[in-house]
């Protein structure tokens, strides 16, 4: 298993929130999606990137979440993991965001 601590940053605008619930343990959780846009270089080329983030986020930084409002610009912190053993598309599990 790898101890290491491989952190994932995005820059964003909120485009999805669906509503705060609570888990069977009680701990809130809240599903959004985050637009990234920017402009990168790729093999000494500037190319436009775009995507949406699906990406989750538990406890007090869910309710810190839940109280942003679509359209808001972002900077969320996390880290990349499959959405379950069944489901390998990947979402962000955000520990840390902040409003830009």
């Amino acid at each position: 298993m790898n101890s290491g601590c491989n952190r994932f940053t995005v820059t964003g605008e909120l485009v999805e929130k669906e509503d705060l619930r609570y888990t069977p343990a009680g701990i809130a959780r809240i599903v959004l999606k985050i637009r990234h846009v920017s402009t990168q270089q790729e093999a000494g080329s500037v190319r436009q990137v775009q995507c949406d983030i699906p990406a989750i986020a538990l406890g007090h930084i869910a309710q810190q979440a839940s109280h942003m409002q679509l359209g808001q610009h972002l900077q969320a912190e996390g880290f990349l993991a499959q959405r379950s053993l069944r489901i390998a598309q990947l979402v962000m599990h955000i520990d840390n965001i902040t409003l830009k």
